[in-house]
């Protein structure tokens, strides 16, 4: 899939691609349902080629997937506000990946290994500490994968784009930079409670 809009900022090498969905958390799976564009955001993994996708069996967007409807799934960074001397060339700096294709189901082993890949996203070590899902909570969840044959990579930074004639113009320029980062984890504490119920 090449880029058509700003093709200087394409980025088609796999390591770039792997590396922006490998920062991010949160992807907007889109496709079309019963004649309506619709775009969700889920919570996705990567393994190996694959994204990996999950959600409820009574899902409406999911059944379309398994249908076969052709989706299309975006993610972005978000990396910094870039303020210009003009309205016209403010932007922001970012990282992107858009991926095309069509959904697949998973079953059986596979399956739990996506599971595993997408707890293993929130916290690297959780799954191998945390209960596993039992026999019903597997059939309660549907989980897809799509390839990513057709994908490419958009990444913009740097300082503003500036018409020479506004260099002297009297306001700050630049970049304000935005990061993701991790707070204080906050504990919950039913699970304190429950144990102190249960003495």
């Amino acid at each position: 899939m090449r880029v058509q809009r700003l093709p200087a900022r394409a980025r088609y090498d796999r390591a770039t691609l792997e590396a922006i969905l490998d920062e991010s958390f949160v992807g907007h799976v889109a496709t079309v349902l019963d004649g309506t564009p619709i775009v969700i955001p889920t919570m996705y993994a990567r393994v190996g080629d694959r994204l990996y996708i999950h959600g409820s069996t009574g899902s409406r967007m999911l059944r379309a997937l398994q249908a076969g409807a052709t989706a299309c799934v975006e993610v972005t960074l978000l990396d910094g506000l870039v303020l210009a001397r003009s309205a016209f060339h403010h932007s922001m700096n970012y990282r992107s990946v858009v991926a095309y294709g069509t959904f697949e189901m998973v079953h059986g082993d596979e399956k739990v290994r996506a599971m595993e890949a997408l707890i293993e996203r929130i916290e690297s070590g959780r799954w191998a500490r945390v209960r596993q899902p039992n026999r019903k909570e597997l059939a309660a969840t549907t989980i897809m994968s799509i390839p990513l044959s057709e994908a490419s990579a958009k990444v913009r930074t740097g300082m503003p784009i500036e018409e020479p004639s506004d260099l002297d113009w009297p306001v700050w320029a630049g970049e304000i930079p935005l990061t993701l980062t991790r707070g204080t984890p906050v504990e919950d504490d039913a699970g304190m409670a429950a144990r102190a119920f249960s003495r």
